[in-house]
């Protein structure tokens, strides 16, 4: 681990040198942590799959709800990582440790009050969502041993958020990657040898997530005791992170509803339209965990430098914007990297992904306009996490909110152009049009004029 023992060194200035490497040295690693985490899903399927298409489709139903909900408590991380890392830069270690242990017991409390609530809902939930029959019984068996294993997975959020704020990105590698591992044996143990079905993947998976959360809970603990902070939350503490949770869950709502509405669209045009949205938005959500890592970066630094920064001085605010400048220059150059390998891949890749001739040249149209708007979703993920990094949640969610509401309009205007089964390539294209430069574009605009206005340095 490498949050520091001693009290923590002077930050760099944003201009010095060496900025660069410490760009690198947290995005990289958080990188392959957020390449890792999908690894579970993608295990359990792989094992669960070779049960038969019932436990196959319970699988799917299941994981959604679970996933569905970890993402909506994705503010555990980005709730402490800025908490946690502008005390580490103003060198108040007792303060990030206290504010660390907050985000975790904030998580626990959480995960037991969904764990409980799940176990009574779970039928109702997925009958909801089209299950019955034996696929009700399949989906159940998974859900309800995961639910037992969602406060250990909100517990790795909050403990990756800490790990963060104390400029360390590589403990959540090497925990995720092991982990990831780990679970890919247990599962098909105790779902073969063992003979538990699709539950043995359900339970491997949740006591990894444990595993995981008490291992990196421990390290902070260690600071904890370290810094002699009370092991006992505060209750104003706990109040700071649910009001900030809050701000971030509504962003992150507001964006998947963006998400499912754009599912719903694709699927009026059709299997082979839908088919190809399912490819394009696979490789797209690839790309954005490359954008994401520097936007992970951006939140410890900014953090960082907010709190080592006399923000009350002209030379302390430049600081921070210098700092913002140099993120932006980085994660714009990346994404026109990233915009450069869309091509390659859709015209020389597609058979990869499927034999279908006409899915593959749906996916390698939509990959042109990914292409073009990769410097835009650059733009907008590392201005997502300057501004979380800055704590300006609620602009967050209130900016997601409006994106959402300029997105509409464009999703309508191409849902009745591409209605049918046989809606053909052109739909599909604007549709990734209104995505990739629309939806993003809206993002852009809101988080751009906020971050030129400087009112967030606060």
């Amino acid at each position: 681990m490498t949050s520091r023992n001693a009290a923590p060194e002077t930050p760099q200035p944003a201009n010095h040198p060496s900025l660069n490497r410490r760009i690198l040295a947290l995005a990289l690693p958080a990188f392959g942590a957020l390449v890792a985490e999908p690894l579970f899903v993608l295990g359990d399927t792989a094992i669960v799959g070779h049960l038969g298409t019932g436990p196959l489709a319970g699988l799917t139903l299941g994981s959604t709800v679970i996933q569905t909900v970890v993402g909506l408590m994705i503010f555990l991380s980005y709730s402490t990582t800025p908490a946690v890392a502008r005390a580490f830069g103003a060198g108040r270690l007792r303060e990030a440790y206290t504010a660390g242990r907050d985000g975790m017991a904030a998580a626990l409390l959480i995960g037991v009050t969904l764990a409980v609530v799940g176990w009574f809902a779970c039928d109702p939930i997925l009958r909801a969502m089209g299950a019955n029959g034996q696929t009700l019984t399949f989906a159940a068996d998974y859900l309800r041993p995961s639910l037992f294993g969602l406060p250990g997975m909100l517990l790795v959020l909050a403990a990756v958020g800490v790990l963060r704020g104390l400029q360390d990105t590589v403990t959540p590698l090497y925990v995720a990657g092991i982990g990831a591992a780990a679970n890919l044996g247990l599962s098909w143990l105790l779902v073969y040898p063992v003979g538990l079905g699709v539950a043995g993947s359900a339970i491997a998976t949740a006591a990894i997530q444990w595993v995981m959360g008490l291992v990196m809970g421990a390290m902070v603990l260690r600071g904890i005791r370290r810094h002699e902070v009370a092991l006992r939350p505060d209750r104003r503490g706990l109040g700071r992170v649910f009001s900030l949770g809050s701000w971030l869950m509504l962003r992150t709502l507001a964006m998947r509803v963006a998400l499912l509405a754009t599912v719903f669209v694709v699927t009026a045009q059709g299997t082979e339209n839908l088919a190809a949205y399912q490819l394009t938005m696979t490789f797209f959500s690839f790309l954005a965990f490359a954008l994401d890592s520097l936007a992970i970066a951006a939140q410890a630094l900014l953090g960082e430098q907010l709190g080592a920064s006399d923000l009350n001085t002209e030379a302390g605010r430049a600081a921070v914007v210098d700092l913002k400048n140099r993120l932006v220059r980085w994660s714009v150059g990346f994404g026109v990297i990233t915009g450069l390998l869309c091509p390659l891949v859709g015209f020389f890749g597609a058979w990869i992904f499927t034999p279908d001739p006409a899915v593959q040249h749906l996916f390698a149209l939509a990959l042109l306009v990914v292409a073009v708007g990769q410097p835009v979703a650059a733009y907008v993920f590392i201005l997502d996490g300057v501004l979380i990094g800055a704590q300006d949640a609620r602009y967050l969610a209130l900016a997601a909110v409006a994106a959402l509401f300029a997105y509409a309009p464009l999703l309508v205007a191409v849902h009745l152009l591409g209605r049918g089964q046989d809606a053909g390539w052109q739909p599909f294209v604007w549709l990734w049009a209104a995505y990739a430069l629309g939806y993003m574009g809206a993002r852009a605009v809101t988080l751009g004029w906020r971050a030129r206005t400087g009112v967030w340095i606060r």
